[in-house]
């Protein structure tokens, strides 16, 4: 079954992207603590990823399965990559004492 989605559709997602990158800069600048720009920095995010996973990658007409693969595929993904560079940042930690 295919599903159309207006360009007005497209353009408001844009915008709402734009605001939440708007409302992340705003914030680190901001100088709130620590604890709170994190917080918002990771919600923003986290909408924006839903968001694009789910309008412009166009899973939200997909099955529960090849949306389960492709978010359980990133996260392994950014997993294993975070391993592999923790020895490197350790190092470079090290030699910047």
């Amino acid at each position: 079954m295919e599903h159309v989605t207006s360009y007005r559709t497209y353009w408001v997602l844009w915008v709402v992207l734009l605001l939440l990158t708007v409302i992340m800069l705003v914030t680190e600048a901001a100088g709130l603590p620590r604890l709170v720009t994190v917080g918002v920095i990771l919600l923003a995010m986290t909408v924006k990823v839903v968001t694009i996973g789910a309008w412009y990658m166009h899973l939200r007409y997909e099955r529960l399965s090849l949306i389960l693969s492709v978010v359980l595929g990133t996260f392994a993904t950014a997993g294993a990559l975070y391993f592999l560079l923790i020895p490197d940042g350790l190092a470079m930690h090290r030699l910047a004492q």
